[in-house]
């Protein structure tokens, strides 16, 4: 299975983003550099998406200049190194949340217990500027990336959340300078230095930044784990010698030797020997499958036990495992609607903020208590600290990335954002039925004996035979039964085709004709009796085939597409979600009324044309579904295209595959209505984020302000509001992380 992207598209990962303002700034920015078509910027990886004709040199100075740094992200980055780079952010951090709190808490605790000399007394003259000294030196320490960010946001005439810390602490900062030089002009209830709450804010922002890293470093688990499935090193054949080399140095027809135990390091096509592979962390199937020369192997699953050699197909990036991963990596970068909505929000947020924290100064100013003016700084720097948008524009990323990582564990590629959220609405789900509802591989079904001369094992003997050579799919099912029987086959002589009918020959000097019912009139060979168990045959969708020996009917083989074994509990759980089921098949009513009797399916189409079927989407749309079409042909691409999701079956065509917006890695509808499940959860769990982030700066910012002190004297500690801005970033994302162990009912 190879899944196709665009091909004109860089990956950057984005430096020193602290909120969704920094989305839209760099959004903004890049979208004005010539010949780039597309750009999505995600907070919650740090990364940024670009498609066009630009060179990657000029997009990384574009970001740079935006204040912010950039490097090209790899299709393949070593997990380990992903890993170490988080941890050392996180380490910085609270490095810096360690000596900002530290300090703020002496000096919290000494003022608490009238340690501090008071401002303007003897002690106090020469104490409280060293003070303003060491504060200035934590501030530059662990609050420089907020003030370089904010200035390089004011340069390009923005706002961020960089912009409201500076703001907030840098104030607090130059008003406390300001009491300890004018302290003897102030009323005594202003006489108050605000070192303590500078310090202090920066350490609790950092340390919610910190642990926000650490927590947001697991949703992208699912996205390592695909990464170090590739081995590192492949033992190819070169002139008959066997050997370790690079992966990167394997070539497309190269021929390889994968012992017992090893991944299987890309594409390829099974030469040689036999074996089980584990192709769980790519399927979400738990079974191994066996392999035999001619089969499939994909990159990164596991060889469990035989040895075999195969030919390399795909390499590199071309590989299935390649492909998925840079499929996963876009859909998690990508927006569905609500995300949109959010940056939307966010991008006016900031500035909005501003303005009320203007405001609220100015109304306390001239209309508060005295002292007016520490009561109006108070408030403005609490209203800028605790509305830092961070939480707002995590809701929805953050979300998005841990269930498509989910998603990919279990076996469903979502390739794009759009899908995630749009499959949880479906209320009509159409169905393809051959290799989606069935099996689309006819078996033998049912062999019935009509002459006591012959057994079940002779019948199909003498029909093997006569079918030997040909790649008719009917033929194929009847000689795959021969093969699991062991059976010899029989040499045939004058061999006869007739098209639309069956087949003629003469074993061991007997004449045989196998084929429909018309081909015995054709032969004059009498069917009487068999008339009523060829419609009941027919009636429950089997192909009946008709043996004759010597002009006497001794047998009737009946081949039948089988249904999936999973397909009617699929059924089932659609109907359970309240989804309107519908087979839509070009097969004849018959057939499909038996399998979708079979399937509990009360809703059929039958015998539709492939370029209907997307006729068919629109009009159930334009009756106000939301339709969701499940395929795996090439006559499903339309529809599949068309329908508000399409969900294609892995084990199908590429062109399905590409249609599709979701795809299923194994052939089970089960993981249809998984997919419809993690979808509903998904959006649950980003309301849950929006909602709270929505909430906490609905109510906070007001509380901030004053709003309750008129009525129960309570405002609110820039220091408290500093903790539980970072607090709320952080219950984000632990809320979206739950998703990380979604698990259908």
């Amino acid at each position: 299975m190879k899944i196709s992207t665009t091909q004109d598209e860089i990956q950057l990962s984005i430096l020193g983003m602290r909120c969704a303002g920094c989305v839209s700034a760099i959004e903004g920015a890049l979208s004005a550099v010539a010949g780039v078509d597309f750009v999505n910027v995600n907070f919650a990886d740090h990364s940024a998406l670009i498609r066009g004709n630009v060179a990657t040199a000029l997009l990384i100075n574009t970001v740079k200049a935006a204040g912010f740094d950039a490097a090209v992200m790899e299709s393949y980055e070593d997990p380990e190194v992903q890993e170490k780079l988080e941890l050392l952010r996180y380490k910085k951090l609270m490095k810096k949340a360690i000596v900002a709190g530290v300090f703020g808490a002496i000096l919290m605790l000494t003022d608490m217990f009238g340690w501090l000399p008071e401002l303007g007394s003897s002690v106090g003259r020469w104490f409280w500027p060293e003070v303003a000294l060491v504060t200035l030196a934590v501030l530059i320490y662990s609050g420089w990336h907020f003030y370089s960010g904010a200035i390089k946001s004011l340069q390009l005439k923005q706002a961020n959340m960089d912009t409201l810390i500076a703001l907030g602490t840098g104030s607090a900062w130059l008003y406390s300078c300001i009491v300890i030089d004018y302290s003897e002009y102030l009323p005594s209830l202003a006489k108050h230095a605000y070192f303590e709450a500078a310090v202090v804010i920066l350490a609790f922002i950092n340390l919610g930044s910190g642990l926000e890293t650490l927590v947001r470093g697991k949703t992208s688990s699912a996205i390592r784990q695909l990464i170090g499935l590739q081995p590192k090193t492949a033992r190819v054949i070169r002139d008959g010698v066997e050997f370790d080399i690079p992966i990167e140095k394997v070539g497309i027809g190269e021929t390889l030797r994968i012992r017992p135990g090893e991944k299987i390091p890309v594409d390829g096509v099974l030469v040689e020997g036999s074996s089980a592979v584990d192709e769980s962390m790519l399927t979400g199937e738990s079974m191994p499958l066996e392999k035999k020369p001619g089969s499939e192997v994909v990159a990164g699953t596991v060889n469990l036990s035989g040895s075999f050699i195969f030919t390399a197909t795909r390499i590199g990036r071309d590989t299935a495992l390649a492909q998925i991963i840079k499929s996963v990596k876009e859909a998690q970068s990508s927006k569905p609607e609500i995300a949109r909505l959010a940056d939307k929000i966010s991008g006016v947020f900031v500035p909005v903020v501003v303005a009320i924290s203007v405001l609220t100064f100015v109304v306390w100013y001239l209309f508060g208590p005295d002292p007016s003016i520490s009561y109006a700084f108070v408030t403005s720097m609490t209203v800028l600290v605790i509305a830092c948008p961070c939480a707002l524009g995590l809701a929805t990323p953050i979300s998005v990335m841990v269930a498509v990582g989910r998603a990919a564990q279990i076996g469903i590629l979502i390739r794009k954002g759009d899908a995630l959220q749009t499959a949880g609405k479906i209320t009509c789900l159409l169905l393809d039925k051959t290799g989606t509802v069935t099996q689309g591989k006819p078996v033998v079904s049912n062999i019935d004996v009509l002459n006591k001369n012959y057994s079940t094992l002779n019948i199909i003997q003498l029909a093997a035979s006569i079918e030997a050579g040909s790649e008719h799919p009917l033929a194929t099912a009847i000689l795959s039964e021969a093969n699991k029987n062991h059976l010899a086959l029989e040499k045939v002589a004058h061999f006869e085709a007739v098209s639309g009918f069956g087949v003629t020959a003469v074993i061991n000097n007997q004449v045989i004709a196998l084929g429909n019912k018309a081909l015995m009139d054709l032969k004059n060979i009498n069917t009487l009796g068999t008339t009523e168990l060829i419609d009941k045959l027919a009636a429950q969708g089997q192909t009946p085939i008709l043996l004759a020996v010597d002009n006497t009917i001794v047998g009737i083989i009946s081949v039948a597409d089988p249904i999936k074994e999973d397909s009617a509990k699929a059924v089932q759980r659609f109907n359970a979600l309240g989804i309107r089921v519908v087979m839509v098949t070009g097969d004849n009513t018959i057939t499909a009324n038996a399998i979708a009797q079979q399937a509990g399916i009360s809703e059929i189409r039958a015998q539709i044309l492939p370029q209907d079927k997307a006729n068919i989407v629109r009009e159930f749309q334009a009756n106000g579904e939301i339709v969701g079409m499940v395929g795996d042909g090439i006559n499903d691409a339309p529809a599949l295209a068309q329908a508000d999701v399409g969900l294609a079956i892995g084990t199908g065509t590429d062109v399905a595959i590409e249609s599709a917006d979701i795809v299923i890695l194994q052939g089970s509808l089960i993981k249809v209505a998984e997919a419809i499940q993690l979808s509903k959860f998904t959006v649950t769990n980003i309301k849950q984020n929006l909602l709270g982030a929505f909430f906490y700066n609905t109510i906070s910012i007001p509380v901030a302000a004053g709003l309750l002190y008129p009525l129960f004297g309570i405002l609110l500690n820039p220091m408290i509001a500093g903790a539980t801005m970072a607090m709320s970033s952080l219950t984000v994302v632990s809320n979206a992380n739950r998703l990380r162990w979604f698990k259908i009912d």
